[in-house]
């Protein structure tokens, strides 16, 4: 029976593909969406000064015609604070035009278009324009002791030894490298798992890469990436979940253990799950610059999103750190919802989802996160930082993100890629790439 059934299935999907190859051999396999839509600002590089005008040219065509008479409909405003009101232009010759205005305060204005295509579907994006960000200033102070608070954090977590477990992972090892699942103790009650990969065709000594993961709880996979441009890499998993377990079983295990893990134990900077998150990342570090196989010099620290916070705190915490590269950073100027600006994902004190509840009085609320504000560990960085965001993110504000750029005092490059939002271009990527190399080699040439 099963083997009827496995017959099947593949009669089915062989079908599929025939019907799917003969569909492109008849009618052609688009090579553009049919309808594009591309929105420009009057200042090409998204950036404006204090008081200036700043307009917004949607071009659209449907099938290669442009649109006319078509309705787009649009609400401007301060970044995630839009109105709830939307206002009404049309297309003419293809071509709408949207005033959005200016402001008077460094920050963000946001566009969100939409207008209907023929065919009944809708189209929209979100558009964001900067009015000196350089000038962005955060709404959170820091702490006297907070240099001090997090010192005696991590040497108390430094005094818990690794009990380092190793598990094969044979998929994602081959005759040119070596992947294992490691699990860490990273503190007195703390532990981490990660894929470690190696380069195995190669002898002598190698840079260290760490990348803490984006936000959540799921699974997190190998990489060879960095192993294939000579370097020992560890991808890591906050939470300790068990990467070995059935998917299924993972995922119901994940909701019940993880949900709402970054609002739990705010009452404290003792007890916020980030404080054992934070120092676990800079012990993830230390253990990779325990190996052998380190080569003494290059520690790098490279990751997006809650994985770009985390890369910020563990390069200004572990002074084993050589070089930061964030991508976005999240948990940056935590209170900027609080004083009715954007804020730092996960948006505390936006009520825009459970994530962003606080569930404490407003000043004590504010006392802990001042402990866990990326902005505070981007003030104390020491390390060539190299950081690349978008101005169209909406789950990391580019306002929080400025706000940290801004606290940097380090040697620092940034790559702004203004139409893109919570992820990055391949280039962006190869930028960043080219900065390690030169770093690394540069690095490698000192006495």
């Amino acid at each position: 029976m099963k083997h009827l059934i496995l017959v099947f299935c593949l009669s089915v999907c062989c079908y599929a593909a025939v019907c799917a190859q003969k569909f492109q051999q008849e009618f052609g396999n688009p090579r553009k969406p049919f309808v594009e839509a591309v929105a420009t600002p009057n200042h090409t590089d998204s950036h404006y000064a204090l008081g200036q005008q700043a307009t917004l040219r949607v071009t659209a065509r449907e099938g290669g015609v442009p649109l006319n008479g078509t309705t787009l409909r649009y609400k401007v405003g301060p970044e995630m604070l839009l109105p709830e009101d939307w206002q009404e232009t049309s297309f003419a010759d293809g071509e709408a035009l949207v005033v959005m205005g200016t402001m008077t305060e460094p920050g963000f204005l946001a566009c969100q278009y939409e207008f209907r295509t023929a065919d009944g579907k809708t189209c929209k994006d979100l558009v964001k324009v900067a009015f000196s960000p350089e000038q962005i200033k955060t709404f959170t102070p820091m702490p006297q002791d907070f240099e001090k608070f997090w010192q005696q954090v991590l040497k108390e977590a430094r005094k818990v030894p690794f009990e380092t477990e190793y598990f094969d992972v044979p998929d994602a090892t081959d005759d040119q490298f070596v992947t294992k699942l490691v699990r860490l103790r990273v503190g007195k009650e703390k532990w981490m798992q990660g894929y470690l990969t190696y380069p195995k065709t190669q002898t002598g000594k190698f840079p260290v890469v760490l990348c803490p993961p984006g936000a959540g709880s799921q699974k997190i996979y190998p990489s060879d990436y960095f192993p294939r441009e000579g370097c020992i890499y560890l991808n890591i998993e906050i939470h300790d979940n068990n990467q070995r377990m059935p998917d299924d079983a993972y995922n119901a295990m994940r909701h019940e253990k993880c949900n709402g893990y970054m609002r739990r134990g705010m009452a404290s900077r003792d007890t916020y799950y980030y404080k054992d998150v934070y120092v676990g990342c800079a012990r993830a570090l230390d253990f990779l610059c325990s190996l052998p196989e380190w080569d003494g010099r290059n520690a790098i620290v490279t990751g997006g999103s809650q994985g770009g916070a985390l890369t910020i705190v563990t390069a200004a915490l572990n002074e084993k750190a050589s070089l930061c590269a964030p991508f976005y950073p999240a948990l940056c100027d935590l209170m900027g919802f609080a004083h009715q600006r954007a804020g730092g994902w996960p948006k505390f004190f936006s009520n825009f989802n459970n994530d962003s509840r606080i569930d404490l009085p407003y000043e004590q609320a504010e006392t802990t996160l001042q402990y866990f504000d990326v902005v505070n560990f981007a003030r104390i960085l020491k390390v060539p930082t190299f950081m690349s965001w978008g101005y169209n993110d909406d789950t990391c504000s580019p306002t929080s993100v400025w706000a940290a750029w801004n606290e940097i005092v380090a040697p620092k490059e940034c790559d702004i890629t203004p139409s893109s939002g919570h992820w990055r271009f391949p280039s962006s990527q190869e930028k960043c790439l080219g900065w390690m190399k030169l770093h690394i080699s540069q690095n490698n040439a000192k006495p």
